[in-house]
Parts: C-alpha cells; structure tokens; sequence
C-alpha cells in the first residue's frame, strides 16, 4: 500500500493513496460508442485499432477480462476490485482509446472524439464515479484543430475532465502554429494537453521512424520518437512563450530519453538562439513549468543504482508522474516498478506531482 496524505471525493468523504496517470478503460460495446453518434457517422463507425501495429500475442493482461466477460478495462466494479481497491488509488485518470487522429475526413474523427466524450462523460465520470475517484480526459481529433477547440470548450467546465489528450501520430509536429485554437483553449481553462502514442503511422499520420517498421516490437521500442519531435517542437516554435499557461503531459512514451534530449538541445541552443529568439531561456528551462512525464514504460536496468542516477538525471522530483498502463500487458505495478527511492521522491511520483499538475489537492 502506498502511504499518502489523505484527498476529498466529490461525496465528501477522504480519500488516500496514489494518483494513477495512465488507466484506461473501454465500452463494453461498439454500440456504447455508437449510440452517442448521429448519422451518418453512426452507420460509418467501424471501432478504433491500429492495424498492422496491433501486439500480436495479447495487448492486455491476461488476469484483467472481467469475470462477467466483456473487454479489460469496461467493467467498474472489477476494474476497483483489481486496481483501486489492491494498491489504494486516491485518483485513477482515465485515458480512453479512441483512435481517432487517424481518419482522412477530419468530421468523422471529431464525431468519434465527440461521442467517446458524451460516454465516459456518462459512465466512467458519472454513473460509475459516485466517490470521485475517475477523472477524466477530453478526446479531440487534431486533425481539425478548430472543431478540437469547440469539444475542448464542451466539456471544460466539467467536474471530472481533468485534462485533454490526443495521440503522438500527426501529420506535423504540435509546435507548429495551426494546432493553437487547441492550445489556447487549454491554457483558457487550464486544462494540461496529454499527449499519448497509438496512432503512429496510422491512416493519415506520418511514421517517426524512417519508413515503416517492420514488426510491433520495432514500433513499440521507438514510440518515443515522436515525443521527442513534439517536445523540441513546442519549445522552439515558442509555444511555452506564446501561451504561458499551457501544460503538457507525455504519457507512455518512455522516460529515460528526456535528460540526454534536453542536454543536447540546450547545447544547440546556446550557438543557435539566433535562429529562435523567441525562446528566452535554456530549453530545459521550460520542463518544470509546462511538462511532466508519466512513469509507464519505465526503463529499469538490472542495476537499480543506474535507474536512480537516472531519475536524478531526469529530475524525476519534480516531473515524473506514476503512471501504471493498465490493464495493458505492459502494466506497471505500483509496488514493483521502481526500487527503493528515497521518500520524498517516493512522494513526488506517486502522488504530489500528479496532484499539483492537475489542480487535485
């Protein structure tokens, strides 16, 4: 069990543990989805996936099917049962999986987006959420950012939607000035951008790597790639300048890449800060104000004093967020993940960091 200061549900009552940045949960149904959708998207819904890149022995655990059958991740009362209820969640952030950043006509991803929002909206915020434990994040199709706008500003005012989230597959790096409707609707209801793989080289989404993959093991091991491009993307185009209240959170894309990334960017933009001068300070600078990165995949080397210089390294305190993946096949467990850390960097991960970033203490 993991040992925190205590947070309030909605119902009031005092809730304690760690904060999960990363668990997903799905409709039991395509007709779940389906039903919030009119036509003629209804009839042109065929459900989500990812092709070719799909695991193929099993994306999620094999212990985490719902003992009433069903997909993992779509029942509530077995999802706290082996969850919540096992490592004391505070707070599970939900993060569904609608893949729609994938589809050439930009009106039906928005509508997917859109009824993905009105489901969990009903459900996993409402329905299933009595003690406030779910929190929420808006799906938004980027490929069309101004319609990304509007759904932002649908559900800003929601109790439990907590953050935005799309997927790292795009067309063109985030940094680049026709995603903004998006990112000044974030900083006008500070709601953070969760940006998560899935779509990468997907439908009309360009692959990080160069060409295609070959197998899933190749495009899982690289899902970092695009995290990076976006993240020096949003810090030399000058978004952090431009909208200084806009929040990032990389979710699932590695950790241990950020230290080198930023020391070499820093370096570079030390001889070429010419080229930007709207980036007013060393890139580094911008991370503890504006990004935070989930803990899920961890890198853990055999040696556990490499992983802690690299969370030294990574300045895991202050922007590290634990994350466990579930009910994926990759899951991390709370009590497995890391090794002994040092309290108060225990503390910051599993709890205090996610708690500030999202405005939950």
């Amino acid at each position: 069990m993991i040992a925190t200061q205590p947070q309030t549900g909605t119902s009031g009552t005092q809730r304690q543990g760690l904060i999960d940045c990363d668990v997903h949960v799905y409709p039991r149904s395509i007709d779940e989805i389906k039903q919030y959708m009119e036509m003629p998207w209804r009839a042109r819904y065929r459900g989500g996936g990812r092709g070719f890149f799909d695991n193929p022995v099993h994306g999620s655990r094999l212990d985490a099917v719902p003992p009433g059958g069903g997909p993992s991740g779509s029942d509530p009362d077995f999802l706290r049962e082996q969850l919540l209820d096992t490592f004391g969640h505070a707070y599970a952030i939900l993060l569904p999986r609608a893949f729609c950043n994938q589809h050439p006509d930009p009106d039906l991803g928005t509508a997917i987006a859109a009824a993905y929002n009105d489901w969990l909206a009903d459900t996993w915020l409402s329905k299933y959420n009595q003690d406030g434990v779910f929190k929420g994040s808006i799906t938004i199709a980027h490929q069309d950012p101004q319609a990304a706008a509007r759904e932002i500003e649908r559900w800003a005012d929601h109790p439990h939607f907590i953050q935005v989230m799309t997927d790292s597959g795009a067309r063109a790096h985030f940094g680049q000035r026709h995603y903004y409707p998006i990112y000044e609707m974030c900083e006008k209801y500070n709601l953070p951008l969760a940006i998560h793989p899935g779509t990468d080289g997907m439908g009309i989404n360009i692959q990080p790597s160069p060409g295609y993959p070959t197998h899933y093991i190749e495009w899982h091991t690289c899902l970092s790639l695009s995290f990076q491009a976006h993240l020096v993307s949003f810090i030399t185009e000058g978004v952090f300048e431009r909208f200084p209240g806009f929040k990032v959170v990389l979710v699932e894309g590695g950790v241990s890449w950020l230290p080198g990334l930023m020391w070499r960017l820093d370096a570079e933009w030390k001889a070429l800060r010419s080229e930007v001068p709207w980036v007013t300070k060393r890139p580094s600078e911008y991370l503890r104000d504006h990004v935070r990165i989930s803990s899920q995949p961890i890198e853990r080397p055999e040696d556990d004093k490499q992983l802690l210089a690299m969370l030294d390294m990574l300045d895991a305190e202050h922007l590290l967020m634990f994350a466990s993946d579930y009910p994926h096949w990759d899951f991390d467990s709370p009590t497995h993940a890391f090794p002994k850390l040092p309290q108060r960097m225990h503390d910051r991960i599993f709890r205090e960091n996610a708690a500030e970033f999202y405005g939950l203490s």
